[in-house]
């Protein structure tokens, strides 16, 4: 599933060039999670006017209402001048007078809704609940702690739940618990004030680099260009049960928290 930093690359992919485009033609092909709400002819003649993400949601702001996109589970975009005819799974078409943003998306969980704004009862639905953004300015350590303080869930559901910080999927979970040498099974509402300050550097770090890698490819995610990330070939322990640690050497371990896989290192991890 793409996560926070798997959206980022795609945003900053086609952000600076699609903004201020006019919208030419839309295309809607087989039903997504949900519909795009109003008629695909009434976006034509509509102008572009920047990109934004929030959590793992693209926001495509018009200058009348805005596109929420979402990649679902296995979604990806790609704009370019030209593309090659719609395929089975090519999904969405926004055709601009600078190239055509699609969605493809095999298993059909991503989406794309107009809202009129943020303030809309959609787009409250879908937005409102999440959390803290961990790359923007306010995410701040104390609220983190204080967020934590107050869920008595493992820690590693606690990030992946989004309610206290957004888009820590599960292989950043994964890293930046190690990184912190938090184990994943501690109960958020315990982890002290210092160790919390770690984990909310150690969130930063993990995303930041992921990010400057291009995000991670394990099945099929691409960015706009077509290109996988490659963070993933660099993981301390994600994917890596049974190999040893690269700090300790230990075997790293995996167990299945809410159906989730979850590595970490016994020696490096300890509580």
């Amino acid at each position: 599933m793409p996560e926070l930093p798997e959206v980022e690359v795609t945003r900053r992919g086609f952000a600076d060039r699609i903004a201020g485009a006019q919208v030419q033609a839309v295309r809607v092909g087989k039903p997504l999670r949900w519909a795009l709400a109003v008629p695909p002819e009434s976006l034509v003649g509509r102008q572009v006017i920047g990109v934004r993400r929030r959590g793992k949601y693209l926001l495509v702001d018009l200058d009348q209402g805005l596109l929420l996109l979402h990649l679902g589970m296995s979604g990806s975009l790609r704009f370019d001048l030209e593309l090659p005819p719609p395929g089975a799974h090519d999904h969405f078409d926004l055709q601009t007078s600078a190239g055509t943003l699609r969605l493809h998306d095999p298993r059909r969980f991503g989406a794309v809704v107009h809202v009129s704004d943020e303030s809309s009862l959609l787009a409250r639905k879908l937005l409102g609940r999440l959390g803290m953004e961990p790359l923007g300015e306010h995410f701040d350590p104390a609220a983190f702690h204080a967020g934590l303080q107050r869920r008595r869930a493992p820690i590693k559901q606690v990030l992946l739940a989004g309610d206290v910080v957004v888009g820590v999927g599960n292989i950043y979970a994964s890293e930046a618990l190690f990184l912190a040498g938090i184990r994943p099974t501690t109960l958020a509402a315990r982890i002290s004030r210092p160790r919390a300050a770690r984990l909310h550097a150690a969130v930063r770090d993990v995303l930041g680099r992921a990010v400057e890698r291009g995000g991670s490819t394990l099945r099929d995610f691409s960015g706009v260009d077509g290109q996988g990330g490659y963070f993933q070939l660099e993981a301390m322990v994600y994917g890596r049960a049974g190999q040893p640690c690269r700090v300790c050497g230990q075997p790293i371990r995996l167990l299945r928290q809410g159906q989730r896989a979850t590595y970490f290192c016994a020696q490096c991890q300890k509580a």
